[in-house]
């Protein structure tokens, strides 16, 4: 931790980081709630992400529209996201506008009104937005590909909820989960940019003083299983989730599976694209993807790609994830290394993304990494570690999950075995 980044914890439990960035214009600030998906019981799944939505349509002093209007009249941004471990409420301004997007983040957590009107519009918008994502197949497949992984639990739900369960979600759901988990002791404020500390500080300490200052309700467990599922539909393509259990963020393999990742599936150099797109043409999209939690996490490949191409593109990629557990050549490795700490340098040029990276760090390790301490860890990853992890996660439980024309999709268990030899 250097002079311009501080942090200070206030009686109520609140955690306060800023990021003092004297070169730029702008000021980024954000309130990064510890809940999400997974802290969401089976009847009330989808409340994170409604609260979401409900938390900008009017506090007990705005309106709605008084809330974009005057966010928008300095030229600000204003947004949020729901994930499946946290929720996140931050907004990008002038830095002499700070001050009003402390004000709103802090009212919008702390005085939403949950207007009976304003409830109704926004179950609707929600259910439009459950009705794309179906249409979407290469986003649902994500979907059925959590919840055959992680099977009724709540880190396997969809994080929009379902049709069913957002038409019966009730106003006092909405306000019991918010006093529940929106919490000073389960909350870290983040702010970056052209500020200061102390100014932060005394602004949160007004505006975001009703939080509740209840203790952080208890984690539910994760429990990785696995397993298959295919749905036909009339489509151009299948649209394919292959999976393993992976590395949680505080696994020593963390940054060996960050690196098999790139060097497998993480760009146009990668393995996945190289052998799968270019040599053989058998899609127009292949990558891999590793997603920590907590508590484990899961390593994935999507290919989308046609029906006469599906009974290829699985040997093929099982092949190279054979391939990759013994034979991994110096210069992909240092290739994928390269990527991934340019990909880390650069996001730091963003406000933005420091205010993200410094509440996540305090919400999940509890301290502040360091860049050049991140920097180490990646260079310190030699070819026998992404040989070992390789090994370690494709020899996990298999989930294959598929969408569209899949009649020539190979079961779970082939793959299970073809990857067992």
């Amino acid at each position: 931790m250097t002079d311009l980044i501080n942090v200070t914890r206030l009686p109520s439990g609140l955690t306060v980081v800023t990021e003092r960035m004297e070169r730029v214009e702008t000021a980024s600030f954000g309130a990064y709630v510890a809940a999400g998906t997974c802290n969401e019981d089976a009847s009330e799944n989808g409340v994170s992400h409604f609260l979401e939505h409900m938390a900008f349509k009017g506090t007990a002093t705005r309106t709605a529209a008084g809330i974009a209007e005057e966010i928008e009249n300095v030229g600000g941004h204003i947004n949020a996201y729901t994930a499946r471990e946290h929720t996140a409420y931050y907004v990008k301004l002038l830095k002499e506008d700070l001050p009003l997007g402390v004000d709103i983040i802090g009212d919008i957590l702390t005085h939403s009104s949950f207007a009976p009107d304003e409830l109704e519009r926004e179950r609707g918008v929600i259910l439009q937005e459950i009705g794309q994502a179906n249409d979407t197949p290469d986003d649902i497949v994500f979907d059925h590909f959590q919840e055959t992984a992680f099977p009724n639990q709540p880190m396997g739900r969809p994080t929009l909820g379902t049709e069913a369960g957002i038409r019966e979600m009730s106003r006092e759901t909405l306000m019991t989960y918010m006093r529940t988990h929106y919490t000073a002791r389960n909350t870290i404020i983040a702010a970056a940019g052209n500020l200061h500390h102390h100014h932060v500080v005394e602004m949160v300490e007004q505006h975001f003083r009703d939080l509740p200052q209840t203790d952080i309700p208890p984690r539910p467990g994760v429990s990785y299983v696995g397993g298959e599922f295919a749905q036909q539909r009339d489509l151009d393509q299948a649209h394919i989730v292959l999976g393993f259990p992976s590395v949680g963020y505080g696994d020593p393999d963390y940054y060996p599976a960050l690196l098999l990742s790139t060097l497998l599936g993480g760009g146009m150099s990668s393995r996945l694209f190289q052998e799968i797109r270019e040599k053989r043409g058998l899609v127009y999209s292949v990558y891999s993807f590793n997603a920590p939690f907590r508590q484990g996490g899961l390593f994935g490949i999507y290919a989308g790609t046609g029906e006469s191409q599906v009974a290829d593109l699985i040997p093929v990629t099982l092949e190279e994830l054979r391939k990759v557990q013994g034979q991994v050549g110096q210069n992909e490795l240092d290739r994928a290394r390269a990527q991934l700490k340019s990909s880390l340098l650069m996001s730091l040029e963003s406000t933005g993304s420091r205010c993200e990276q410094l509440a996540r760090q305090l919400q999940i390790f509890d301290r502040l990494i360091p860049t050049h301490e991140t920097v180490k860890r990646i260079d310190a990853v030699t070819i026998a570690d992404v040989q070992r992890v390789a090994a370690r996660v494709f020899h996990g439980t298999p989930t294959l999950t598929s969408l569209g024309p899949v009649r020539h999709m190979p079961h779970v268990a082939t793959v299970a075995e073809i990857l067992a030899r």
